[in-house]
C-alpha cells in the first residue's frame, strides 16, 4: 500500500465519517474501513472503478467532484479526503471550498511540481518531467494546474483556509513542514499532505 495512504490513515481518527473524493479502486477506503472502523463513502468519476469498489462491498457513487459534491449536506463528514487530484480540476478553489463545506476537515495530497527532479528535468532536458508521482507525458496527463508545496501554502492564504498539519513525503519518509523549512521541503518533497479546515 502507498505510504500516502498510511499517513492519511494516521491523521484520521477512529469511528468517524469519511468521504474519499476520487476514491479510485477503493484501496484507501478498504484500509480505513478495516483499520480505523470508519463509516466511509466514496465518489469516483470512472464508472469502471465505481464497479470495482461496489464489488468489494464499498459504498461509492459515480460523480465528478467539481459538480457533484453539492449533493452532500454541510458538515456531513468528519473528514473529506482528496488524494492527488486537486491539480486535475478546472477550478481548484471551488473544489477546496466544497470539500470544506461537506467536511469538518479535509485531507488534501498534491504531487509536488517543485521537487528537484522536476526542476532539473525541465532545466536540463527542456521537457516536462516524468517522475514517480508525475508518471504521465505532458499530452496525456490529467494535471492542468502545476502546483508546488509552497504554492499550496500560499493558496491557503488566498482563499482563507487554515492548514492544521503540513507534511512532506521524501523517499517514503514523512516529515513536518513549517515556515523555517518550507524551502527545503518544497525542493525535496515528492508529495505534500495537508490537513485543512475553514
Amino acid at each position: 500500500m502507498k505510504s500516502e495512504y498510511r499517513i492519511i490513515a494516521d491523521i484520521i481518527q477512529k469511528n468517524t465519517r469519511v468521504l474519499d473524493v476520487g476514491c479510485d479502486e477503493g484501496i484507501l477506503m478498504e484500509f480505513l474501513k478495516e483499520n480505523k472502523s470508519v463509516d466511509i463513502r466514496g465518489i469516483e468519476i470512472s464508472k469502471k472503478k465505481v464497479q470495482i469498489c461496489i464489488a468489494k462491498g464499498l459504498t461509492v457513487i459515480e460523480g465528478n467532484a467539481e459538480v457533484d459534491l453539492k449533493q452532500f449536506p454541510n458538515k456531513s463528514f468528519d473528514y473529506v479526503v482528496l488524494g492527488q487530484t486537486l491539480q486535475a480540476f478546472v477550478n481548484p478553489e471551488k473544489v477546496i471550498k466544497e470539500l470544506l463545506r461537506v467536511g469538518k476537515k479535509a485531507i488534501v495530497t498534491i504531487p509536488n511540481f517543485g521537487h528537484w527532479k522536476v526542476r532539473l528535468n525541465l532545466l536540463i532536458k527542456g521537457t516536462m518531467p516524468i517522475t514517480k508521482s508525475l508518471p504521465n507525458d505532458w499530452y496525456n496527463t490529467p494535471n492542468i494546474h502545476m502546483c508546488t508545496i509552497k504554492d499550496f501554502v500560499k493558496f491557503s492564504k488566498v482563499i482563507d483556509f487554515k492548514i492544521f498539519k503540513s507534511l512532506a513525503l521524501i523517499d517514503n519518509k514523512v516529515s513536518n513542514i513549517n515556515k523555517t523549512n518550507l524551502f527545503y521541503k518544497n525542493l525535496f518533497g515528492e508529495l505534500g499532505i495537508f490537513l485543512i479546515e475553514m
